[in-house]
This record gives structure tokens, C-alpha cells and sequence, in this order.
């Protein structure tokens, strides 16, 4: 058997070698031989190596070279659920608990060998800083249990990981290195870290990854948080941004919407700036590019459905494929509501019909009509209606310029001022009308371009003034009620409903009497109708045409002019003529 050397025989060599000791070693070498192989020695405490020589049930006997062999049960040297490989004749390093028990028996001990043996190897990789390997076993308060070989280490719960784990399970029970914080023998006490562990090798696995990147270069990673604008992936070491108009084709509000905490993904490098250091990553570079075909699919005037994914003042935005989405602008989202805000004609995720109106592949952009995708009603309007027909509706709103009748569920026609009494077309024409009243009136025009409809309620009735102008002649003497004076002439009114305007230049036939000042509001002019416009319902009218028809007359009946009668006289005679004839 082998058995170490004590103090007693270590002093024994020494002292062997120096010559001018023989006479004392030789005086002492018999007692104390005897008291290092007494009952006393201290073997008992230590680890020695000893001989299988049997294996019994489930104890291996072992002989150490004392007076009596020991046992050992089997599982003490091996790992939990495996079967020992033990065979007589195997050298085992045990601990010698007691030289002898109360059988008489050897009390050794592998268990303790094992930690002694860890100790001193434990110790020596603390030293020159080493990695050593352990296994996580047991959960205690504030961190974990880690076997080092034979030795229990502490793993505090925040030297786990670099950043905090969940479930820490699924680390139990591997073989995995670790590296010792603080060792102290006499106390019993090492604590671990595995974190330690990690940062060096993730600090070594960063700078070969960023000293080996390339733009365009595919990568596994992990994301590790989300942000409004996008995603941060571990990619070993080394950290890149993902921003969330990169992680798909199609729009993404929010990155939790494609990607979770913890979740693996390939990215593509798409910058790396050298400076900075930054990374900028992408997961739709590694998808086709949807818009490639959007050429072929999406031409002007096809009929689509899709999916509202998102509604803004302005339109509302429509996925038609996986990442291609068109927009239709608010005034394409319908026929007849205006100034309506989007939201209320459309809401998100709703699947709609649309027609693409236009497709500009260098902008990406699709414009697309909800509107068209139903009847247009005007043009239904004008189907079913003609030009001239009289058709009735409730007032729907009335304006400063005019009545709005409804003509069918969203159509309104609009009769304006000038189209509601012939006599006038000031505001004053609209009272008598309230909201809600039926009334008729005739179509004057439907322009679909416009969206709008005209409608009449004078033409309803015959023109008065029309009526009155078709009774008068070139010619014809009539009297005048002056209405206005103005720097150019005389606005009359003929009749009841007639107006017409006297020139400046027509007021007389002297020069002399051309002056608007001799006349005044509401006095009666004699005057002769010079033109009819017959479009606008004018007369045009002229005093010095009336005197010198007069005059014509007058010389026809009672001579030429140069018979000695003054015109005067003249005039006189045929105005108390035609007052014969009036009262006849």
C-alpha cells in the first residue's frame, strides 16, 4: 500500500541526510518509527490511494494498507444515474475518515477525496484565472447551488446571465463553465459567476464578428428589446437596430406587432457605419420585394379588394397584397359626402372595394378610388332624367345663394337666387321657404364633371317680362317713369314690368337740353322705343327721337316748314289734335 508522508518521516529524510546528525537519528529512528505507524497517526484526515479488492453487493472493499480494508457504497463514485465502472484491482484515491470503526473497519470516504481533490484544484484555477466547470443543482435564496467535481459553489442570481433569465431551468443540470469570484478554504465558501463567463466570450465573439461584417451579410439573432421605432437584436456581442419600417413589407405600426422579446430571427446588414459602430439591420431585405411585380398586377381602372390598414386626415391607406399599399385620397372616398373626415366613412382593417386610378412604381405610390367602385349618381342622374323636366324635392338646406332640393337619397340640385322669381334676384325672394318644404321646379342642367345639378323654379311659369316684350314695337311712343338718373342717362321702368334706359345723348334733340339734371326720380318721360333686346328683356328709348317723329308729323300735316307757321304753333296744334283724338 501507499500511504503519504507525514511530518514525522519528511523530518526523517532530512535528517538522513546530514552526516553530523547519524548519532541522534540513530538513537531515535526506533521510536519514532513507532510513533508514526502508532494507532495515532494521522492518516486519519487525509486522502490516500488504495486497491479495489473486491466488490461486494453494493460496496467496493478497499485496502489502504492499514490493519483493516474499508468500504465504500459504489454510487459514491459515480455521477447520479450512471453505473460504476469499478473493477478489482482499480487504484482509488480515497479519504480515511477513521483507521478503525466500531466493526473494526476502515471508515473511508470518496465523497470527501472528491472535494478534497476539488479544493486543491479549485484553488489553483482561482490563482491563475481559470475557467472551471460545474453543474447548476439547487436553488437557494438569492442565487443558485453549483457541484464544482465534489465542491458546492455559490451562484449568485445576478452572475446567471448578462441580462436577467426567466427560466433558469432549462441551464440546470449541464456541465458549463464558470468562473470563481472568491475562494475561501478555511470557511468553506466559493462563489461562481457564469455571467463572467459569458462577457469574455461574447467580448471576443463581438470583435471577430464586427472586425468580419460586411454590408449585405446574413446573421442569426436575437431580439432583445422593442422600442416604438424598432427592434434591438443580439447578434452574439454585438447589438444592431432594426428599425420597424425594415422588419416587413407591409405597414407595420408597431414593432410588437411582427416581433417578440427572445425571439431568434435572420436580419440582413444593411449599414454599418465604421465610426459609430452602429448596425443597422433589415428582415424584408431577405422577402422578395413585393412592389417588383407591382406593374403587372395593379394597372389603371382594375377593380380590387383589400384591407384598410391605416386612416389619416388626408385618405385612407389599402393593403392590397402583402406589403403594397395604395392610397385613396379623400376626395376618391365618395360621391357625395364632402369635407367628412375619412374615419367616417371607412374604418381600419375594413375590406373594401377599389379601383386603381393611378400607379407611380418609382414612388411606390398607388392611388386608388373607393368612389368608383360604386355608381356614379350623377351619371345615374342624368340616365334617368333629361334636361326640361320638371321633378319635385324637399328642401334640404338653404344658402345666401339659393335653395338645395333633394333629388334622390344623395343627390341635391341647387335652384339659385336668380332662378326663383322672375321680378327679382335678391335675397328677399328667399323668404316663404323653409327647410323641409316640397317644392317642384324644372332642370336647367346636370354637368356630372361639376357634380352639379340646376334647377329652376321661375321657368316653372311663362316669363311676365317676356310676355310684355313681345306687345311692344320698334317705334312705339311710350311713357316712362324715371327710376334712376345716372352721368350716362335715364333707367326707366315702361308698363308694369318692362325697364329700359334713355342715353344721355337722346334726352333731347338741342345739345343744350341734354342734361340729366333736369330730370328726377319718379317723374314721367314721353319717349320712343330705338331697341328691343329681346335677350335680356331691355328697351332702349330716345326723347329726341320722339320730338323729331313729331316734328316729321306735324310738318306732313300742316305744312312745310317754311309756311310761316312756327314750329311752335305747329306743335301746339298737333298736341291739341292728338288730345282730341285720345278723348274721342
Amino acid at each position: 500500500g501507499f500511504m503519504p508522508l507525514n511530518s514525522i518521516q519528511r523530518r526523517l529524510l532530512l535528517s538522513n541526510q546530514k552526516n553530523d546528525e547519524k548519532l541522534l537519528v540513530n538513537e531515535n529512528f526506533a521510536d519514532l518509527l513507532a510513533e508514526s505507524f502508532s494507532e495515532s497517526t494521522s492518516v486519519e484526515g487525509s486522502v490516500v490511494r488504495g486497491t479495489i479488492i473486491a466488490i461486494e453487493s453494493d460496496n467496493a472493499i478497499i485496502d489502504v494498507g492499514l490493519k483493516s480494508e474499508g468500504r465504500i457504497p459504489l454510487k459514491e463514485f459515480t455521477a447520479p444515474g450512471q453505473d460504476p465502472e469499478l473493477q478489482v484491482g482499480d487504484t482509488v484515491e480515497v479519504y480515511v475518515e477513521r483507521m478503525e470503526d466500531k466493526d473494526g473497519q476502515a471508515l473511508l470516504s470518496r465523497e470527501k477525496a472528491r472535494r478534497e481533490e476539488a479544493w486543491v484544484i479549485l484553488e489553483r484555477a482561482f490563482e491563475a484565472q481559470e475557467r472551471v466547470t460545474g453543474v447548476i443543482f439547487g436553488r437557494v435564496k438569492g442565487g443558485f447551488t453549483v457541484d464544482l467535481s465534489g465542491a458546492t459553489a455559490f451562484l449568485p442570481g445576478s452572475q446567471v446571465d448578462i441580462r436577467p433569465i426567466n427560466d433558469v431551468s432549462a441551464l440546470m443540470g449541464a456541465p458549463q463553465p464558470f468562473q470563481i469570484l472568491k475562494i475561501d478554504r478555511r470557511r468553506g465558501n466559493i462563489v461562481v459567476s457564469r455571467r463572467a463567463v459569458l462577457e469574455e466570450s461574447r467580448a471576443e465573439a463581438r470583435s471577430e464578428l464586427v472586425s468580419n461584417l460586411v454590408e449585405g451579410q446574413i446573421l442569426k439573432g436575437v431580439v432583445k428589446n422593442i422600442t416604438d421605432y424598432g427592434a434591438f437584436v443580439d447578434l452574439g456581442g454585438v447589438d444592431g437596430l432594426l428599425h420597424v419600417t425594415d422588419i416587413a413589407w407591409r405597414r407595420i405600426n408597431h414593432p410588437s406587432e411582427a416581433l417578440t422579446v427572445g425571439q431568434t430571427v435572420d436580419v440582413q446588414v444593411i449599414r454599418f457605419n465604421q465610426e459609430t459602430q452602429r448596425i443597422s439591420l433589415g428582415m424584408k431585405q431577405l422577402q422578395s420585394d413585393p412592389w417588383e411585380n407591382a406593374i403587372e398586377k395593379f394597372k389603371t381602372g382594375i377593380r380590387l379588394s383589400g384591407r384598410v390598414t391605416n386612416i389619416t386626415d388626408y385618405g385612407a391607406f389599402v393593403e392590397l397584397d402583402d406589403g403594397v399599399e395604395g392610397l385613396v385620397h379623400v376626395s376618391e372616398m365618395s360621391w357625395t359626402k364632402k369635407n367628412v373626415h375619412p374615419g367616417k366613412i371607412v374604418s381600419t382593417s375594413q375590406e373594401v372595394e377599389v379601383v386603381v386610378l393611378d400607379v407611380d412604381l418609382t414612388k411606390r405610390r398607388i392611388s386608388l378610388g373607393l368612389k368608383q367602385a360604386t355608381d356614379n349618381p350623377w351619371a345615374e342622374f342624368e340616365t334617368n332624367n333629361e334636361i326640361g323636366d320638371v321633378i319635385e324635392g324637399e328642401i334640404n338646406n338653404i344658402t345666401e345663394f339659393g335653395l338645395f332640393v333633394g333629388l334622390t337619397e344623395e343627390i341635391d340640385g341647387l335652384v339659385h337666387l336668380s332662378d326663383i322669381s322672375w321680378s327679382s334676384s335678391n335675397e328677399e325672394v328667399l323668404e316663404g321657404f323653409n327647410k323641409g318644404d316640397k317644392v317642384e321646379a324644372k332642370i336647367l342642367d346636370i354637368d356630372i364633371e361639376k357634380e352639379r345639378i340646376s334647377l329652376g323654379i321661375k321657368q316653372l311659369t311663362s316669363n311676365p317680362v317676356a310676355n310684355a316684350v313681345e306687345k311692344v314695337r320698334k317705334g312705339d311712343a311710350v311713357t316712362c317713369i324715371i327710376t334712376a338718373v345716372t352721368e350716362q342717362g335715364l333707367e326707366v321702368r315702361v308698363g308694369d314690368t318692362l325697364t329700359g334706359f334713355i342715353r344721355r345723348g337722346d334726352l333731347a334733340r338741342d345739345r343744350a337740353d341734354q342734361r340729366v339734371e333736369r330730370f328726377a326720380v319718379g317723374e314721367k318721360v314721353d319717349a320712343v322705343i330705338s331697341q328691343i333686346d329681346n335677350k335680356n328683356n331691355k328697351l332702349t328709348l330716345s326723347v329726341k327721337a320722339r320730338e323729331m317723329a313729331e316734328e316729321k308729323q306735324a310738318m306732313a300735316e300742316f305744312g312745310s316748314s317754311d309756311s310761316g307757321a312756327s314750329l311752335g304753333d305747329i306743335l301746339g296744334a298737333a298736341l291739341a289734335k292728338k288730345d282730341d283724338d285720345d278723348s274721342e
